[in-house]
């Protein structure tokens, strides 16, 4: 299992949610991605993309206007 750490602190939408996607191409089942972001869109996009691509989101968090969006990886084919 692999986890890719992203930080996309500092960048406003679609970014956030760009960076998940290249990461969920090199990543495998099982594989964790932690993307941290500063944009408060970036839960409910994750959310919502975890939805649609039917990968796990395991944990979604916010402290001092910083965000962390933990997804596993359960949808590759």
């Amino acid at each position: 299992m692999t986890t890719y750490n992203i930080d996309s602190r500092g960048t406003a939408c679609p970014g956030p949610i760009t960076d998940l996607i290249r990461s969920y191409r090199k990543a495998a089942n099982g594989d964790m991605i932690i993307l941290l972001a500063t944009d408060p869109g970036v839960i409910p996009d994750a959310k919502s993309w975890c939805g649609a691509t039917r990968n796990m989101l395991v944990d979604a968090k916010e402290k001092d206007g910083e965000y962390e969006v933990t997804i596993k990886v359960t949808a590759k084919k």
